[in-house]
Formats: structure tokens, C-alpha cells, sequence
């Protein structure tokens, strides 16, 4: 029996539709699907997204309380000071900005936090910071030229970013050892300075471990410059300055190691761009 021409007009007109959607379904993201094999895939993804790669999954947040108008000043030692050798004082003076406060937040429960609340990271030569509690007090730094970066930190050790809330300056200590004419570190120069994961994690602080670094004189891209770091041999190329989340460390010693690259992949010089580090993440 023949069928109407305007049915099978009908079923043509919707066969027609049918596959018009199905081609115009978009292309499953392989970077975040489960048990994704491939090296590129997994260890890239859009500015935002978790990158996995290996059981280690990288994740940036920015949901973390805002504090715009909070602004740190370095009082002394005054930038390119001889010091006495010793213990040298630093005085800061902050404002909007309370240290020994809790920064609350989603994140504050949900990664390592300091019982003391907010304070400062006193960082000499990109060795590991110490945390201060005071806007006064005073650290043994060996004699030579150093320089010393200090920035405001949420009570979970997340730095702030923006301009007013960072300090770097060259100082010299040791009165009888002259300063070098050049000064080992331009301050107007890109730099990449290591903050956290420090030290030993554990119990739950151990799931969500925070890796945090401080840029100066750079901003990151997709097409521009960039952070590459790498987990425990495993690469992630990071294009956003933001805080980031790792999970699925395994139990021991873990390494993390960070370069500042241009868009070539290709590490800007400075003495710090390059950095690796160990913690260890309790059984």
C-alpha cells in the first residue's frame, strides 16, 4: 500500500532533524573523563577545571574570603640597609587586615589551618616562610645580600594577591662584609617565590593539600606565561594565578616542584623561577 505523499514528507523532514542533532552534540572532553589514558589530556585542562593525571588531581578555587582593601607595609629593615649580623628586626605596619583572626570560609575546614589565625609570610631567599603572628619581631639571617618577600596570609596559609599586600627588598647583612654592586635579584624582574604544601600533613588535613605560590612582575595565561608544576614526576601546566587544591598524594614523601615558563614552555630566568620541594603526607 503506497503511503500519503505528505507523510512521507513528514518522516523525512524529522529524520533530517534527528541527525542534525545528533551531529551537533558537543565532543565528549576527554581531559575529564574517567580512566583517560592520555598524558595530554589529563594533565591540561581550561583555565578553571581540575586537571587529573595519574590519581593526582589539581583543583583551583577562588571562592575564599575577599579581603581587596587589606594593605601590609615593611616599616625596616629599609630596603638595601647593611644590617648588624644577627637577628634582624622587621616592622610592619598593616591595615584592614586583622592578624590572629580566623578567615572563615568554605576552605578553612577543609584544608590545613592555622589555630593562630591570619599572619604573614616571611619569606629570605625562597627558603621556606616563617609565619608571624605580630607585625614585630626579629629573625636570624645569615650575612650576605638577600632578598626577603613578605606577603598577608589567610589563617589556612593562602596568600593574598593583589598589590598592596606583598613586600620584596633586598637587604645586606653584616656590617663588615661589603654589598655587592649588583644586587643578586632585580626587583622589577619576574619572579616566582614557593609557599605551600610545607611540611607534614595529616588525618584530614592530608585529603585537600593547598599548593600556593607568589608571583611578582608577571601575570599567568594561556597564551602567555605560565606555572609548570610538577607533582611527584607528574606535570600540570597552570595558567591561572589562583590557589590550588591536590588530592590523591599517596602516604610518604611527596615533591612538588614549580617553574615560571614562558608561552614556548620555556623558564624565565631569574634565581628563583625554579624550585622543588618535599613534604610528607602522613600514613
Amino acid at each position: 500500500m503506497k503511503r500519503p505523499f505528505w507523510l512521507l514528507c513528514s518522516t523525512t523532514l524529522t529524520l533530517a532533524l534527528l541527525a542534525s542533532c545528533e551531529s551537533s552534540k558537543p565532543a565528549t572532553d576527554v581531559s575529564a573523563s574517567a580512566g583517560s589514558t592520555s598524558p595530554a589530556a589529563a594533565r591540561t585542562a581550561a583555565s578553571g577545571e581540575s586537571m587529573e593525571s595519574n590519581g593526582i588531581r589539581l583543583t583551583p578555587f577562588s571562592d575564599s574570603p575577599k579581603f581587596p582593601e587589606a594593605q601590609m607595609q615593611l616599616r625596616a629593615p629599609i630596603a638595601g640597609a647593611t644590617l648588624q649580623s644577627g637577628e634582624v628586626a622587621f616592622d610592619y605596619q598593616t591595615t584592614n587586615f586583622q592578624l590572629t583572626k580566623m578567615s572563615g570560609g568554605p576552605n578553612m575546614t577543609q584544608m590545613a589551618n592555622s589555630m593562630k589565625g591570619q599572619h604573614i609570610h616571611n619569606i629570605v631567599d625562597n627558603q621556606p616562610y616563617t609565619a608571624h603572628y605580630e607585625t614585630r619581631f626579629s629573625k636570624a639571617i645569615p650575612d650576605g645580600q638577600h632578598a626577603v618577600l613578605s606577603f598577608l596570609s589567610r589563617s589556612y596559609h593562602e596568600s593574598l594577591k593583589h598589590r598592596g599586600a606583598y613586600d620584596l627588598r633586598i637587604v645586606n647583612v653584616g656590617s663588615t662584609t661589603p654589598a655587592p654592586a649588583t644586587p643578586m635579584l632585580d626587583v622589577k624582574a619576574p619572579h616566582l617565590f614557593y609557599s605551600r604544601p610545607k611540611d607534614t600533613y595529616t588525618g584530614a588535613d592530608a585529603k585537600r593539600i593547598m599548593l600556593d605560590f607568589y608571583l611578582v612582575n608577571t601575570t599567568l595565561d594561556p597564551s602567555g606565561n605560565r606555572v609548570r608544576a610538577t607533582i611527584n614526576g607528574i606535570e600540570f601546566m597552570i595558567d591561572r594565578w589562583l590557589p590550588y587544591q591536590m588530592e590523591g598524594l599517596p602516604a610518604g614523601e611527596n615533591t612538588v616542584k614549580l617553574e615560571l615558563v614562558d608561552s614556548s614552555g620555556t623558564m624565565i630566568p631569574g634565581p628563583y623561577n625554579s624550585v622543588t620541594r618535599t613534604f610528607t603526607v602522613a600514613p
